[in-house]
């Protein structure tokens, strides 16, 4: 087997291991693997072995990937500044790190000159670590919220969020915000949480998806 292939099948089973404790279905679960500085062999050996999703932190990086494998779709989930919306909006077929209604409207528009449909995510920070790793307020997410729903080429897919190791009760806060915003919205939400050092904590508050850089390729370059 390949080193790749070893790792993978290490947080499939840390994954599954997880699920079981929660009683839940593995399947309901996405594994999604963040390829930021990693090779495009590496992206490539991936999906060789079935992954057609990835996660991507920077803008520039990530585009010039999707460009070399169209076939596949990469997800931003690193900070997204106004200046780099249409780059993004080019490159990829999710963003994660929607989380300022300013941002918002500036995707509406582009996507509507685009002519192209994404999904989106909104970034919760519910612990002030905005200044570290962005993300919205519970008190600035009304008018986030606005501005998504005013955006028709804009689909939101749900709640990320990156909490700090401090508050062994983010997940579970945020999986509340998650259910309360289902039923105001009359949508179904998902939760992208957790990550290669707390992705079983995420799975008990009912993550959908854990984003998983190093254990799944190995150390960045």
């Amino acid at each position: 087997m390949s080193v790749l292939r070893d790792r993978i099948a290490a947080v499939q089973a840390r994954i599954a291991r997880a699920c079981d404790a929660a009683d839940r279905d593995p399947d309901s679960v996405e594994l999604l693997p963040v390829s930021k500085r990693q090779p495009l062999a590496l992206i490539e050996e991936a999906a060789a072995l079935g992954f057609a999703r990835f996660g991507e932190n920077y803008v520039q990086e990530g585009a010039g990937k999707a460009a070399a494998r169209p076939d596949l779709a990469f997800t931003l989930i690193g900070p997204l500044q106004r200046n780099k919306a249409k780059a993004a909006l080019q490159a990829f077929a999710e963003l994660q790190t929607v989380d300022r209604a300013d941002l918002a409207e500036r995707l509406g528009r582009i996507a509507e000159e685009l002519d192209v449909r994404r999904g989106i995510w909104i970034q919760m920070d519910l612990w002030n670590e905005a200044t570290k790793v962005g993300g919205c307020g519970e008190a600035e997410l009304p008018a986030l919220l606005n501005a998504v729903q005013a955006a028709p080429r804009l689909d939101l897919k749900g709640l990320m969020a990156i909490p700090p190791p401090t508050e062994p009760q983010a997940f579970v806060q945020l999986a509340h915000l998650r259910d309360e915003l289902q039923q105001r919205l009359g949508k179904p939400l998902r939760l992208s949480m957790g990550m290669s050092g707390d992705l079983e904590a995420a799975i008990a508050a009912g993550s959908d998806q854990v984003r998983i850089g190093t254990a799944f390729f190995g150390e960045r370059n």
